[in-house]
């Protein structure tokens, strides 16, 4: 059997100490990516309600003045 060689020991050792650190930023970025979307899909919804909203109160006063139905 062959030795370990202990620098390439150090050197693997040392690259995945490295990726783990990458990996740990990537794992933050992808939770605050996650909140964005979040936010964005509940900005999305209160948009939709409020133009729903503004499309009925016109529909109501078009037909009130209007009288067609």
């Amino acid at each position: 059997m062959s030795e370990i060689d202990p620098v390439a020991y150090g050197v693997l050792t040392q690259k995945v100490e490295n990726l783990e650190k990458k990996i740990d930023k990537m794992e933050a970025s992808i939770d605050e990516l996650i909140a964005l979307v979040n936010q964005g899909r509940g900005g999305i919804w209160m948009g939709m309600a409020i133009v729903s909203g503004i499309s009925s109160v016109v529909g109501f006063i078009s037909h009130y003045f209007l009288g067609k139905g």
